[in-house]
């Protein structure tokens, strides 16, 4: 009897364990504050309608691949919900610059572009002219660095 539990047991831990490491890789994945807020709560549509970054609510609010995004308002957030994919930002919300460098940085809502559709941020506004010297370059080589470095911590 004690080994047949032993064993359900030990399957039941391996499992525990597995899941929470899925987890914590995809949340590695993700640019996240400790309550799994994304974009540090700003509108990822709103990059898109509005040009400019604006700050959501905690009233319009979705969830995509666990991290919470808030919007503006609730056509924003049915936007997004339509079609997620099309306003997340690129390199799970990281810095592209750092991603380019091959490292995982904080981001700055306000340094951002717009490239062929796609939402890029940087640390911070110096940083992002750098990144502006060489857009296709440094999307290159983002792209390139992001699936090795997309499970690894953050800096």
């Amino acid at each position: 009897m004690w080994s047949k539990n032993w064993h359900s047991l030990l399957a039941l831990a391996v499992t525990m364990l597995l899941g929470a490491a899925g987890a914590a890789a995809q949340q590695t994945a993700y640019n996240t504050d400790k309550n799994g807020l994304g974009l540090k709560g700003y509108d990822p549509v709103a990059y898109f309608s509005e040009g400019a970054p604006v700050k959501g609510t905690a009233a319009f609010s979705a969830t995509y691949e666990g991290v919470t995004y808030r919007f503006a308002s609730a056509e924003h957030r049915h936007q997004f919900q339509a079609d997620p994919t099309r306003y997340l930002p690129q390199y799970g919300g990281y810095c592209a610059m750092g991603v380019a460098m091959g490292k995982k940085l904080p981001i700055d809502p306000a340094a951002f572009r717009i490239v062929d559709g796609k939402l890029y941020l940087n640390v911070n506004k110096s940083v992002q002219r750098d990144w502006l010297k060489d857009v296709p370059g440094h999307i290159a080589r983002a792209d390139a660095a992001w699936p090795a470095l997309k499970s690894a911590p953050a800096i």
